[in-house]
């Protein structure tokens, strides 16, 4: 599936947003962005109901930020990319690739930065634990009616050498049997629910871990 480029990151503090920050040349912007990303309301499915009595406490979400899914050391090495990245044009034939969230692990150096990028490392205290956090969705399935029921969050959409794919311990793996209601791949959303580090893979990416749904709200910026 291929990934299309935001004309701006919606999601804050994740390491990518860092990395533009600090060093590089963000990818090109396509001429066919739309000026402004929002998630409208009227594209979710209604929240799902907590399964719980009538006289249990509610559920209380802790929200996150994409960062502390990560191991401190991953994100330092993603933050010290290799000297050679920015030696590369910004929108050149050599700043493209594949633009499937999932990087070839064969075609992947030892150096810690090239490690990072396909790390499966987790942070062992975030299992089991009630989050929220906001996400773009990537759909792994779709009815007639846009509803995708399978589907990886991810911090933001874009692919290239300057803004790789985000590595596996930024991808979670959802399977919701309501569904999510797309208008477009810019739409983001308020995920919460119970996170659970378990590794999921197929041919789009591979994930650190799933999110069990229980509410989907809209992202209003």
């Amino acid at each position: 599936m291929n990934l299309i480029q935001p004309n701006r990151i919606l999601i804050p503090n994740t390491f990518l947003l860092v990395i533009f920050c600090l060093s590089l040349t963000s990818c090109s912007e396509p001429e066919s962005a739309s000026t402004t990303n929002q998630a409208i309301a009227g594209s979710i499915t209604e929240p799902v109901p907590q399964d719980q009595a009538a006289d249990e406490t509610p559920k209380t979400y802790r929200t996150i930020e994409w960062i502390e899914l990560m191991p401190a050391d991953d994100l330092e090495a993603l933050l010290n990319p290799p000297e050679f990245l920015g030696e590369i044009a910004d929108g050149s034939d050599e700043d493209l690739i594949d633009s499937k969230l999932q990087l070839d692990t064969s075609s992947v150096g030892d150096s810690p930065y090239e490690q990072a990028l396909v790390s499966t490392r987790v942070i062992e205290a975030m299992n089991n634990q009630a989050i929220r956090i906001p996400a773009f969705v990537v759909p792994l399935d779709f009815d007639d009616t846009m509803v995708t029921k399978e589907f990886f969050l991810v911090p933001f959409f874009g692919a290239c050498i300057h803004v790789p794919p985000p590595p596996p311990n930024q991808i979670i793996y959802v399977k919701h049997p309501n569904g999510v209601q797309l208008s477009s791949l810019y739409d983001v959303f308020w995920f919460s629910g119970t996170l659970i580090a378990e590794l999921n893979t197929n041919d789009t990416a591979t994930a650190a871990y799933t999110l069990q749904i229980d509410q989907i709200e809209p992202y209003l910026d």
